[in-house]
């Protein structure tokens, strides 16, 4: 039976740590490394919630209380660093990104800020003039386009007719290709989609360009993975521009067991600026079980997870629905996931001690998803688990029916939510959905009333993936020009209590790891985030407009405003 060893560890070294902390301030405290102090600094400790004084050495918390009492670990050698009046949090842990989605968004055609079919168009022509063969990109998002509708073949193959172009959409779960794509995919009137995808057709039974879901697999092959060399910049690029909007850590969804020893290496060499959890693909299952073992509990990368998805999502209408799309009668959305399957892998998780991250967006997806795990942990009891605590994780959770919300924290489900795609999605989700659904949407406060622990991200790069945005919109549920839809139920916004603990202590323990992340205690990693302003006081509308001055990791700044 294997069993996670971190937790025993690390209330040891805690303990250790602050035995020694008490006596050395009873006594000569030992120089530490760094001391910080200067500014607002908040523990996330409800015991004693703010500090004005943090010290660090090897990488860990040595003293956390007044300047006057940690005086005695400023040195001669000790780096000070002066907060000048910012303030302080636990590190800000992005419970889901995708970190080499992130880091080739930067260096692909972006089309995040496009506002219509017009505007596609003049992109995709600035790209096509300069580059040779294939063109890809991802960001659009068609819910505000005044043409209020999917773009099509038609329309890219009115710029590019020549060679195949593949564009995704922001949610990495439908593409938009031209003519030239469909025929290099062999993708024809005749062709069926696969399980769990469909391939959107005209009148005439042609098809539009728009595939969702698993039939993109022919046109994303055309794309092709970027070699290794390209895959390790986007990875490093893709960390440092996350520590640049405030993240300390992410937990990294759908990730290739091949790439795992990039990051790795990457981190060994000073150039991989964050933590990551990571959540593998499930077809590197055996990979993953096969190696639990072999992280550290402060290992920069640490694999533990199996990442599969049970539906798509809402706004190509993949999410798979109880009752059919208010926008599309004929449509209830696709299950990707086949339930003799995710049931053999839930019981074998159990025993092999692997954590299982499940994409449900739908009500009927998350409902499926409950059910089999209900019928896994039934059929496994906990003297036969390698873990008692299994923390299994529905990532999204986005539409839940009502009567479903309890069932969270009654299995233990940890509900991994991203704010963002609340405050975008008011856009459409009411059209997709009618009013009567958006009861069980988005509903952060209600899985908190349950008892669940909701651990925040962004789905970068679906989202911007920053984090001032993500506490933003946990806490005020608005978008960013202060609107919210008729009915879309603020109430579920969080308070700001609640929303520090979204992206701090519970992400810590959705990956395992309260004992050496979340909150700024001695013996706990040196991991922080500092903003210009305090993200607990402030007016709603100002937090709109806080930035990230600096990200510590280890104790390290790994990012500054300014470089």
């Amino acid at each position: 039976m294997r069993y996670w060893g971190f937790g025993a560890a690390a209330l040891l070294l805690a303990a250790c740590s602050q035995d020694t902390a008490s006596t050395a301030q009873s006594a000569d405290p030992v120089p530490a490394e760094t001391v910080i102090s200067g500014g607002t600094i908040y523990t996330g400790v409800e015991t004693a919630p703010q500090v004005e004084l943090v010290a660090v050495s090897d990488g860990r918390i040595v003293f956390a209380g007044s300047a006057e009492d940690g005086s005695g670990y400023i040195g001669e050698t000790t780096r000070q660093i002066d907060l000048d009046g910012t303030v302080m949090f636990p590190g800000f842990t992005d419970a889901h990104a995708h970190l080499m989605g992130i880091g080739q968004r930067e260096r692909s055609l972006n089309l995040e800020a496009v506002t219509s079919v017009a505007d596609l168009q003049a992109r995709l022509q600035a790209a096509a003039q300069d580059s040779e063969g294939l063109i890809s990109g991802r960001g659009w998002i068609e819910t505000h386009w005044p043409e209020a509708r999917f773009p099509n073949r038609q329309d890219l193959d009115a710029v590019v007719s020549d060679r195949p172009v593949v564009l995704m959409r922001a949610d990495g779960h439908a593409v938009v290709v031209n003519s030239a794509a469909l025929e290099a995919a062999g993708i024809s009137s005749q062709s069926e989609a696969p399980q769990g995808g469909e391939i959107l057709r005209d009148a005439d039974g042609e098809p539009t360009g728009m595939l969702i879901d698993t039939a993109m697999g022919p046109a994303m092959a055309l794309v092709g993975e970027p070699d290794a060399g390209t895959q390790r910049e986007m990875l490093e690029l893709g960390a440092e521009v996350m520590a640049s909007y405030g993240w300390t850590g992410v937990h990294d969804m759908s990730v290739g067991y091949d790439t795992v020893a990039m990051m790795t290496s990457l981190a060994g060499s000073d150039r991989f600026a964050i933590r990551n959890y990571v959540a593998a693909n499930s077809e590197n299952y055996d990979d993953v079980a096969a190696h639990l073992d072999a992280y550290s509990a402060d290992s920069r990368v640490i694999v533990r997870a199996v990442k599969f998805y049970a539906d798509g999502a809402l706004g190509s209408r993949g999410a798979a629905l109880l009752e059919p799309y208010s926008d599309a009668p004929e449509s209830r959305g696709l299950m990707i996931a086949r339930e003799e399957e995710a049931v053999s892998m839930m019981q074998a998780a159990l025993r092999d001690g692997v954590q299982l991250a499940i994409h449900a967006i739908g009500d009927r997806g998350n409902r499926l998803i409950l059910d089999w795990m209900e019928t896994a942990f039934e059929a496994v009891p906990p003297d036969e688990r390698a873990i008692a605590d299994p923390r299994w994780r529905i990532e999204h959770a986005q539409i839940v029916n009502p009567q479903d919300l309890p069932r969270f924290a009654a299995l233990g489900v940890i509900p991994s939510m991203q704010p963002s795609h609340a405050i975008g999605d008011l856009h459409f989700a009411p059209d997709r959905l009618g009013a009567e659904r958006l009861h069980g949407a988005y509903a952060w406060q209600s899985m908190i009333d349950s008892g669940a622990i909701v651990a925040g991200g962004s789905d970068a790069p679906v989202e911007r993936g920053e984090a001032r945005i993500e506490f933003y919109a946990s806490a005020v549920r608005q978008d960013l020009d202060g609107y919210s839809a008729e009915g879309w139920h603020r109430e579920e916004a969080v308070s700001r209590q609640d929303a520090l603990k979204m992206f701090t202590i519970w992400p810590a323990y959705a990956s395992f790891r309260e004992d050496e992340l979340g909150t700024i205690e001695v013996g706990k990693l040196a991991d922080f985030s500092v903003f210009d302003r305090d993200l607990m006081t402030v007016p709603d509308a100002e937090l709109r407009e806080a930035r990230p001055v600096m990200t510590i990791v280890d104790g390290e700044v790994v990012w500054q405003a300014g470089d």
